[in-house]
């Protein structure tokens, strides 16, 4: 098989919409990718569905239509990338209280910002009076990131309310109501970072339809103010214009990519030696 027709998609994928028996569809998408030998994880809970997955061409779109047969779904549409080999070592389909863990029950994605499109973001985050915020952990905002947005440093998603709510404090002392945009990998933790600012009071807040991944998809390199990187859970590590990838290497105890600069894995908060590099496209 060609280059251009890589032997594997990779389908990065959510959708905010009331299931209504996660653990039985759990069941059957975890039937679906053990038989079509597919690989990557799905998280599934009351509020949605949220997956990155690898698999054939046939099996990808089998588990799409397992998807889009359930109310709420029929127009899921996946980011799909091509793969050499399959980018994850295990199928994981898992039931969970949230799609994405903020850990605050009064937020919800359909209260979340406006988006806006990749060819409308570079306007919106060159404005002055905008301020730009990296919803995603100080692990993945070491590898790349817009030009100007503040970061976090958060851990894992769980922390992001707490920064959120001391820099509201911080914003208020001075006056201030900021147009405020934010942005993350695919779309999702904005679903709910924007939810929850609009639920602190802040009005004009905007993301990034689509993340990072969209943005990078759509936006030509001599027009982007993204730099570096975008970080990624599996074997490809990270993805930049163009959809180049480029290898890491990887926790000798875990298996995550370790992003330079960062002292302990993400994962286990193990230190010491370096991991092995994998090969981009090659599965652990």
């Amino acid at each position: 098989m060609s280059a251009a027709q890589p032997p594997f998609h990779v389908a990065a994928f959510y959708r905010f919409a009331p299931l209504a028996d996660p653990p039985a569809l759990a069941a059957r998408l975890r039937v679906h990718g053990a038989e079509t030998g597919m690989a990557g994880s799905i998280i599934l809970a009351e509020e949605g569905v949220n997956g990155t997955v690898s698999g054939t061409p046939a099996a990808v779109e089998g588990l799409m239509a397992l998807l889009r047969a359930q109310p709420g779904f029929a127009d899921l549409a996946p980011r799909l990338h091509g793969a050499a080999a399959l980018p994850f070592a295990r199928w994981k389909v898992k039931v969970k209280p949230e799609i994405v863990t903020m850990g605050v029950a009064d937020v919800h994605a359909a209260d979340a910002g406006t988006h806006v499109a990749p060819a409308d973001w570079n306007a919106l985050i060159a404005d002055p009076d905008t301020i730009v915020i990296d919803a995603r952990n100080d692990y993945e905002v070491a590898l790349g990131a817009f030009a100007g947005a503040l970061d976090p440093g958060t851990r894992r998603f769980g922390d992001f309310p707490a920064w959120f709510d001391a820099q509201a404090e911080a914003w208020r002392a001075a006056g201030r109501a900021p147009r405020i945009a934010m942005y993350c990998t695919g779309g999702i933790r904005c679903e709910k970072s924007t939810a929850y600012a609009r639920a602190r009071g802040f009005d004009a807040v905007y993301h990034l339809r689509g993340g990072i991944l969209a943005y990078l998809a759509e936006i030509e390199a001599d027009e982007s103010l993204w730099r570096g990187e975008c970080f990624l859970f599996d074997a490809r590590m990270g993805i930049g214009h163009g959809e180049r990838t480029r290898a890491f290497p990887l926790c000798p105890r875990c298996g995550q990519p370790q992003p330079p600069s960062v002292e302990a894995c993400p994962r286990c908060g193990g230190a010491g030696e370096a991991g092995h590099v994998l090969p981009v496209g090659a599965g652990r």
